[in-house]
């Protein structure tokens, strides 16, 4: 069995200060977003769409993209449906597969929450930073996601 290799110091405190920091930045995020009558699962499928050509993705492509698996995409699809934002439908090319497709009142949505969550993001992280830790941030998030 090979030896563990315990965090030092410096480690413990970049991996606990992670575990906590994200989860009270989730929080606080999450109850801004909540505020304008959506949860993150939401508006990151909102987002994804709105940057899509025409507003569709194949299910698969979107489930993939917010790293669920097709059920766990269909259950978060499924509110969303029902409000009216966002419908299913087959591919036009190919008719076993399935789409999500923005709808015009769910591109209002993401346009009337985007200031919000913006504003929300700046206020909870982006301010509290400079300049220096902001791009290395973005430099350490660019490797783990590398890294997968």
């Amino acid at each position: 069995m090979a030896r563990t290799r315990w965090l030092d110091d410096d480690e413990m405190r970049a991996w606990r200060g992670f575990i906590e920091v994200t989860g009270q930045l989730n929080i606080k995020l999450e109850a801004d977003l909540n505020s304008q009558g959506l949860t993150s699962g939401d508006y990151q499928v909102l987002v994804y769409l709105s940057e899509a050509d025409d507003g569709r993705l194949r299910m698969c492509d979107l489930a993939d993209s917010l790293n669920l698996s097709p059920s766990g995409l269909t259950r978060r699809l499924d509110g969303l449906v029902r409000k009216g934002m966002v419908s299913r439908e087959r591919n036009d090319a190919d008719r076993r597969v399935m789409m999500a497709v923005l709808t015009p009142k769910g591109r209002d949505r993401i346009v009337a929450a985007a200031p919000h969550h913006v504003a929300s993001v700046r206020r909870h992280l982006i301010d509290r930073l400079d300049e220096r830790q902001i791009r290395q941030l973005g430099q350490i998030f660019e490797s783990l996601r590398r890294e997968g």
